[in-house]
């Protein structure tokens, strides 16, 4: 079977399309071959800086013929129905239709339609131009003469040559020949820039790769990736040091070079001052670098660095890891500046004195000016929920509500919430957002706050998603819980809620962060309550605390479904007024080690047999007693059926009142036998109305005692 290579070169493709880009080449490619009727047996994508490749395996030669009738209308039609089924099959009278009979419906046209296969070739040839023109880059650009004209090419830099051969490992692979905007298809590629830059011709995948592989291309991203973990772990070694891996700066580097070199450059000692975060921020986000540690340091960092060039220099590097030290210093003195900076005192104190009497700051500490400066700037928080000092002042309200239920100190509590978004007017914090709150923990300890406010600062933004820690300690807690609250009901306040696929303000992680919080920390939270006083908060905004708690049970059916839980036992034992997410967990918890049982196996029978008999009956608005009536029973099963609801129906009320609801389904577990007896031997439907609407009672008695703790109509099985 023949094989087809593609390849795309360019100048240079930004890091993060490459990966998305090569797999939309993949599939937009296969697709179409798909589509056209031809065959294939593995299809892989491959990618660089400069270059987007394809290896189709097995692709069939040739589409096959295609033979087809389209039904047309009654040869007694009219002549607009005619019309329309000519255009339909592509014919041009109706001359060339065939009439078929039916002994019921009479004659009717039929067009034979016969579409001979193509040679994959032509295929090849009109979709890769296609797949050029339209594909989805996020950002494009024209280049060249021809970027004048109305339709011209458009790619993310300009595109530079074309590789596409088509053939059998048996023979000599032919070129596919097409042509866009002056660029032929053909077998000539070229190497890397620098050190082989001249032209290479290729025949199939193979042979390519180990072209380019000679020309200082290695064209498997995962294999550049290897190279530089392997190569910077053993440079790092060799100097008595440790990588600090980052698997996403690792993805970035391996789409910025071609043929990696992995060198070590270093800064002064001095530097290390600077918080081991901030210096790795830095030498990251400017030099796309590697930071290390001495060996075996879990928090130090080391003075040096790693990088990874595209290109094996004369002097081994040594210019290349200058260059890139001389960068790093700059940086890290701007770095080293901001860090200092933060923790003198602001310019502008005299102006903060009433923001800081407000909030009860001290301003001879600088992360109490930072919040006195972030109040008194008025910084936006959203249009429609005011400024950040605002929202602070509800954080600490609601917090201070919570920090009782959750456990905590008040006064620290307090504290915490005052200075949780302090940072956000810090120079560092400034320069590198994703530091807020690593950086308010730092400074809060340098300024001498208890461990419990200072943790509060980082923890209260947590979890972030799913594999994220959720914070324990009680001042954290009381603080991100406030925080995730106080955002949530302020956007259903303005009615700014998740829809479909978006969430710009991202809800539903906060909810998410409230759920795993709770659970997690096995808290116990009435949420309408809270509810009401963080709505109350919001001056003319609507309270939805309905909508908001369903908006919490979907995000716990989520939790739970990750968690393995069955959803109809979620269904189950989650009423619309349930606002105690952990008393759902429990109930979901003690239903599902019931059902485990072969009792509860059989009472979920049972009880699912009488409330469908039950259900059946009310529809056809047969009479059911009021109460239950012993002096009507007939039978020993009915008596012995109706002393175990009135034991299960208390001892289940009781244990749910204790909030033991493994005891409540254990009570419930000894309805399993005498409801069996009862089905066995007593006929609920009897001639006699009186017995059967005291029959129809004793059922509804079943219900609403294991109503109690689920809702067994949900349950499947």
């Amino acid at each position: 079977m023949p094989d087809l290579l593609l390849e795309l070169r360019s100048e240079e493709i930004p890091a993060r399309m490459q990966r998305k880009a090569a797999g939309d080449l993949r599939k937009m490619l296969t697709d179409g071959l798909v589509e056209a009727g031809l065959t294939y047996e593995a299809a892989r994508e491959y990618w660089t800086p400069r270059r987007l490749a394809l290896d189709i395996r097995g692709l069939t030669a040739r589409s096959k013929d295609i033979r087809e009738e389209i039904k047309g209308p009654s040869t007694t039609a009219p002549e607009q129905a005619v019309q329309g089924f000519l255009r339909k099959a592509g014919l041009s009278s109706i001359a060339e239709a065939h009439v078929h009979s039916d002994p019921k419906k009479g004659d009717f046209y039929v067009a034979h339609i016969a579409k001979p296969g193509r040679a994959a070739e032509e295929i090849i040839a009109e979709l890769v131009p296609g797949i050029i023109k339209s594909f989805p880059w996020p950002k494009s650009m024209r280049w060249g003469p021809a970027s004048a004209k109305p339709g011209s090419l458009r790619w993310v830099r300009p595109l530079q040559s074309i590789v596409c051969t088509f053939g059998p490992e048996t023979e000599e692979p032919v070129v596919v020949d097409f042509e866009i905007d002056g660029i032929s298809a053909g077998n000539v590629t070229y190497g890397h820039r620098f050190h082989a830059p001249g032209p290479i011709t290729v025949r199939r995948f193979d042979d390519y790769v180990a072209k380019l592989e000679a020309a200082k291309v290695v064209l498997d991203a995962d294999r550049r990736k290897e190279i530089i973990l392997a190569d910077a772990r053993n440079i790092a070694f060799a100097n008595g040091l440790d990588l600090v891996e980052d698997e996403g700066l690792l993805e970035e580097v391996s789409g910025l070079v071609e043929w990696p070199v992995v060198l070590m450059g270093e800064f002064e000692q001095d530097f290390l001052t600077i918080p081991g975060e901030v210096i790795r921020l830095t030498i990251r986000a400017n030099q796309k670098c590697f930071v290390t540690r001495p060996r075996g340091a879990s928090d130090d960092l080391s003075n040096r660095f790693i990088l990874v060039a595209n290109i094996e220099a004369t002097d081994g590097g040594k210019e290349i890891a200058y260059g890139n030290g001389k960068v790093v210093r700059a940086r890290l003195s701007d770095a080293l500046y901001f860090w200092k900076t933060d923790q003198g005192d602001l310019p502008d104190l005299d102006q903060l004195v009433e923001s800081a009497a407000k909030f009860d700051l001290d301003l001879k500490k600088p992360l109490d000016q930072r919040m006195a400066r972030l109040d008194h700037l008025n910084v936006t928080f959203h249009a429609k929920l005011g400024t950040q000092g605002e929202r602070v002042e509800r954080i600490k309200k609601l917090a201070i509500e919570l920090a009782p239920i959750v456990g905590a100190d008040g006064a620290l509590v307090a504290r915490a919430a005052v200075l949780a978004k302090a940072d956000l007017q810090t120079e560092v914090v400034g320069e590198f957002p994703e530091l807020q709150g690593a950086m308010g923990r730092k400074y809060a300890l340098l300024q001498g706050e208890h461990a419990s406010v200072a943790a509060a600062a980082e923890e209260h933004y947590k979890p972030q998603g799913p594999s994220d820690r959720v914070p324990t300690d009680p001042v954290s807690v009381a603080v991100a819980l406030a925080d995730k609250l106080d955002t949530l009901t302020g956007f259903w306040a303005i009615d700014e809620k998740p829809t479909g696929s978006k969430d710009p303000f991202a809800l539903r992680r906060a909810a998410l962060g409230v759920v795993r919080i709770l659970i997690e920390n096995r808290i116990r939270l009435a949420l309408t309550s809270v509810f009401a006083k963080a709505f109350a908060n919001f001056k003319g905004g609507a309270d939805q605390s309905f909508d908001l708690l369903a908006f919490f049970h979907d995000r716990l059916k989520v939790y739970l479904r990750d968690q393995g839980a069955r959803h109809d036992l979620i269904d189950a034992v989650i009423t619309p007024q349930s606002d105690d997410l952990l008393q759902i967990v429990r109930r979901v918890e003690a239903l599902g080690s019931l059902l485990d049982t072969e009792e509860g196996k059989n009472l979920l029978a049972g009880t699912k047999r009488a409330a469908n008999i039950l259900t059946a009956e009310e529809k056809k608005k047969t009479l059911v007693a009021e109460t239950v009536e012993p002096a009507l029973f007939r039978d020993g099963a009915e008596k012995k059926l109706f002393a175990a609801v009135n034991q299960a129906e208390k001892e289940a009320g009781q244990a749910i009142q204790n909030e033991d609801f493994s005891a409540a389904m254990l009570a419930l577990s000894v309805l399993r036998e005498p409801v069996d007896s009862f089905f066995e031997g007593v006929l609920v439907n009897d001639e006699d109305q009186a017995v059967r609407a005291n029959r129809l009672a004793l059922l509804a008695r079943i219900r609403a005692a294991t109503d109690q703790v689920a809702d067994f109509s949900k349950i499947v099985g």
